[in-house]
Order: structure tokens, then C-alpha cells, then sequence
């Protein structure tokens, strides 16, 4: 339970939902959500520590998934999990469409002291665009988007991200501390890359630029050879 005064409280307090809960005008939506850009930035365009991501312009189907997640304990964040707990399916759709809505600037890539070598640039760029076939790695761009600024309606774009906040997620695959509906695919996929392709394909992800349309691809592709789950309601 919360209690008065303690962060967790005063964010639950903003985002619980006014009577009645759907159907707010878009102001009542940014006030309600205020809860989010408390950490995720004004307007969902990223929190300034590079640990907590852009919101702004992804699909809604894959915001919606994650809000689930953490309310359903399939990713562990504790102050997230006690913000969206007693919160509808309905209630974190309409969040999510509120977020994806937000078509905000992004910024530059941040400048990194130590640049990986070219050969790892070329080994993060190979895997992201084309894969590895003799490792069963398909490329990030078969789901994520040709474009890697992810595809409708549930696949996140994985440019203008720091590094930090990729490594940290693709490590969370890896050891099961982040998870999807079954079947989860990006749970398979990340964990048949080794350390050293975990680092390329981070590190060539984190200098790019994000392309001047940002906008998710308009259907995401379907592999047979890599079925994904979702959460039920995700893919309207």
C-alpha cells in the first residue's frame, strides 16, 4: 500500500484516473500523466539519465504491452509496477494511445568518449540490417522496421536510445529479468547473441541518428520461424 507523501504515492495520486475514466480531453490526459513525464521526460521525450526512454511517438500496442508487463510482473521495476497496478486494460490503452499520439523532436545521439572500433560498428550494422544466418539471429529491421523506428501496431523503433538504456534491456532478455507474452521471440533471439554481438549491435544502435520521418513502419512482419506474443487488446 502507499503512504502519504512517499513518491510512489504522490505519482499514483496523478495518474489514477478522474470519474469517469475514459474519454478525457487531451489536456485532462497530460495532467493525468503526469506521473509518467516525471521520469520519462516532458511530453514522454525521454528522461534526462538515459534509463528512462522516450514514450513519445511509439506504437501504442507496444506501450500498452509493456504497461501490462509491469503490472503483471513480466518486467520488475518496482515503482512502475505500483504506479499501473491498480490500473484497467482500458485505462493503460488510453495511455499508451495518448503517448503514441506525442510526435515531438528527437535529439542528436549523444556523443560517446569511447567510440566502439569500425570492425564492431560493422559487426553491430551487419546484425542489425541483415542478421546472422549461420546463428539464427535475424536481423533487428526483419521486426523492428527497415527503418529501425519499429513498425505498427506493437514493435518499439530502436533508434535515438543511449546505450546504457539498450544494453540494459537486451541484458534483461538475456537472463530472463524481462519477458513478453508467449511465445516470447526477443527473449530467443537475445539470448542466442553472445557478449561481444550483444555489444556491436548496441553500440552501432546508439550512434545513429534517427531518421528525419520517426514514424513505426505501418505493419509490423510477420516470421513464421519467429512467432511473437501479445498482450490481448495490443494489436487493434
Amino acid at each position: 500500500m502507499f503512504r502519504p507523501g512517499t513518491l510512489a504515492g504522490f505519482v499514483l495520486a496523478a495518474l489514477l484516473p478522474a470519474a469517469p475514466a475514459l474519454a478525457q480531453p487531451a489536456d485532462g490526459m497530460a495532467r493525468r500523466t503526469q506521473a509518467c513525464t516525471f521520469c520519462h521526460g516532458e511530453q514522454g521525450r525521454a528522461g534526462p539519465d538515459g534509463y528512462y526512454p522516450r514514450l513519445a511517438g511509439k506504437p501504442a500496442g507496444y506501450l500498452y504491452n509493456q504497461l501490462r508487463n509491469f503490472r503483471d510482473g513480466r518486467r520488475h521495476y518496482g515503482l512502475m509496477t505500483r504506479m499501473v497496478d491498480p490500473l484497467s486494460d482500458a485505462y493503460l490503452m488510453e495511455i499508451a494511445q495518448y503517448f503514441a499520439a506525442l510526435q515531438v523532436p528527437y535529439p542528436p545521439p549523444a556523443p560517446q568518449a569511447s567510440p566502439p572500433p569500425a570492425a564492431v560498428q560493422a559487426r553491430g550494422r551487419e546484425l542489425a540490417l541483415h542478421g546472422d544466418a549461420a546463428a539464427r539471429l535475424p536481423a533487428c529491421a526483419q521486426c523492428h522496421g527497415p527503418r529501425l523506428t519499429g513498425a505498427l501496431p506493437d514493435v518499439p523503433g530502436l533508434l535515438g536510445l543511449p546505450r546504457d538504456y539498450l544494453t540494459a534491456q537486451l541484458g534483461g532478455w538475456r537472463t530472463g529479468q524481462r519477458r513478453a507474452h508467449a511465445p516470447d521471440c526477443m527473449a530467443g533471439v537475445a539470448r542466442r547473441l553472445n557478449d561481444r554481438d550483444a555489444y556491436a549491435v548496441v553500440a552501432w544502435l546508439a550512434l545513429q541518428p534517427v531518421p528525419a520521418d520517426p514514424h513505426p513502419a505501418p505493419q509490423r512482419t510477420e516470421l513464421p520461424e519467429l512467432p511473437c506474443g501479445a498482450a490481448p487488446g495490443a494489436r487493434q
